[in-house]
């Protein structure tokens, strides 16, 4: 297919590159990856598509067809290959939802991070920072339990890495987005199901960070529904039931919240943005909703012996009016309080000056000090997020550059698929030397720029050298390779 008009699951990220191919094996990759005449760079690979920022993008800036690549399409290699004691190894095109099913119903093992958004392919899993509240004693990012990966680097090779060998090298690999290579394949550690207990509490902003404590010593993992435009914080807690050999006894609780946030909910909200013109009506009703909402989940999603999985939420291919996008930025656990109570004030002037405001309740996770990736958001330390959450209602993208802004100047970190309006300088404030760690990474295994395309070229590489160089002809490298390397 050549010449196609490609957009994210939202259809916020549109693109254009001159070839999209829905790739089958790493044979075939390898010898897109050796042809730069008919395959054009940046080559870059997709799975399910739903990143909110043009990480996946196979095009440098211009509308000429000089300037656009080559995207591959993974999600027909999406073959479970192997399921262990404490591992599963899937194809890079594989859905964690899946996989996360085949592991319930077959093995009784889960994942250690479920995260919400099912459609996440293990390639995207492994190299992204796509994440979840963290349980008690664990991570929360998907990628930090992934132990090896397959991939097809831009000279036709099939390269294997894993934490056993080399560590370090993994650290990078689970912050490179695909920059290093093509991944095939990919491991994750999982580990036996245990019935968790999950509830909910409802609180104002202060009644909320005065108890944040208390549910750290209680082993609470916490996800947050944050509406500050009525000071009012619901916090989804989840703990592992104390008996690991009793087995979840019910579902229900996960089917009616998903339910609520993948159809209700933004359902609701895209009927006001539509047919209610009025902003001050609009949002009246708005309110109430989302204040009816968090009060329903607290009194009937709660349960003593729920299945972590059971949370997973499959999502369509494509948007529809149900559809809603966010923005991610994390802030240091000890600053919170603070952090929390300017972003109130803030989001509120805001409002009052332009007009807008998100259509939709923003959302919030505990992540715990990771730093199994370079760009671990939690690299330093514990942190909590702030995530507005829209239905693309007008208004959306100019409030996503001022809210950079201010998260840059309150020390926030942002994720590279999930914040978009980034710019260089709030990149380099948040992660500071460890840009210049991934870019030596990657020029070892991308000398030629084979697979960067213009978004992280302006997020990460030096902008004191010459233009950077075409990838080299295939005569000018080694041949094609089909035996693995450590």
């Amino acid at each position: 297919m050549t010449d196609s008009t490609v957009k994210n699951w939202f259809g916020g990220v549109i693109s254009s590159p001159r070839v999209v191919k829905d790739v089958s094996g790493a044979v075939e990759i390898a010898e897109i990856l050796q042809d730069s005449t008919n395959y054009p760079s940046p080559v870059r690979a997709v799975g399910s598509n739903h990143s909110t920022t043009p990480c996946g993008v196979a095009e440098r800036h211009g509308a000429k067809k000089e300037h656009r690549g080559t995207l591959l399409r993974m999600r027909g290699m999406d073959r479970i290959l192997h399921v262990g004691e404490d591992t599963i190894t899937a194809e890079a095109g594989a859905l964690m939802i899946d996989a996360a099913k085949l592991l319930k119903d077959k093995h009784g093992l889960q994942f250690y991070v479920n995260v919400e958004l099912g459609n996440l392919t293990f390639g995207s899993a492994a190299t992204g920072g796509t994440k979840d509240a963290s349980m008690p004693g664990e991570h929360g990012q998907v990628g930090s339990y992934c132990v090896g990966v397959k991939m097809v680097t831009p000279s036709g090779q099939i390269v294997e890495i894993t934490e056993a060998s080399d560590p370090n090298r993994m650290r990078a690999v689970r912050a490179s987005y695909g920059l290093f290579g093509v991944i095939i394949e990919a491991t994750f550690r999982v580990k036996r199901i245990r019935p968790m207990e999950v509830k909910h509490s409802i609180y104002d902003r202060e009644g909320f960070l005065q108890d944040l404590p208390r549910l750290e010593r209680e082993g609470w993992s916490c996800m947050m529904y944050i509406n500050p435009y009525i000071d009012m914080i619901t916090v989804e807690k989840r703990r592992y039931s104390a008996d690991p050999d009793t087995p979840p006894r019910s579902a229900w609780q996960w089917a009616l919240r998903n339910y609520v946030w993948k159809k209700a909910a933004p359902y609701f909200s895209h009927l006001m943005k539509t047919h209610v013109h009025s902003p001050k009506v609009r949002y009246f009703f708005i309110n109430w909703f989302y204040r009816f909402v968090d009060w329903m989940i607290w009194l009937l999603v709660r349960g003593k012996s729920t299945c972590a999985s059971d949370q997973i939420i499959r999502y369509p291919d494509v948007g529809d009016s149900c559809r809603y996008i966010f923005s991610i930025w994390a802030f240091p656990e000890e600053t919170y309080q603070d952090t929390l109570a300017a972003y109130f004030e803030w989001v509120q002037r805001y409002y009052e000056r332009t007009g807008y405001r998100p259509d939709m309740t923003h959302v919030g996770y505990r992540i715990f000090k990771d730093d199994k990736s370079l760009f671990s958001y939690s690299y330093r330390g514990n942190v909590l997020t702030i995530d507005p959450v829209s239905t693309g209602n007008e208004g959306w993208d100019d409030f996503l550059k001022e809210y950079n802004k201010w998260c840059s100047a309150h020390d926030g970190v942002p994720l590279f698929n999930q914040t978009p309006h980034l710019t260089r300088e709030q990149v380099h404030k948040a992660f500071g030397a460890r840009v210049a760690e991934l870019e030596r990474w990657r020029r070892e295994y991308d000398p030629c720029d084979r697979l960067l395309n213009d978004y992280f070229r302006e997020l990460f590489v030096s902008r004191r050298g010459a233009r950077t160089p075409d990838i080299e002809p295939p005569s000018r490298r080694p041949p094609f390779q089909p035996a693995s390397a450590a």
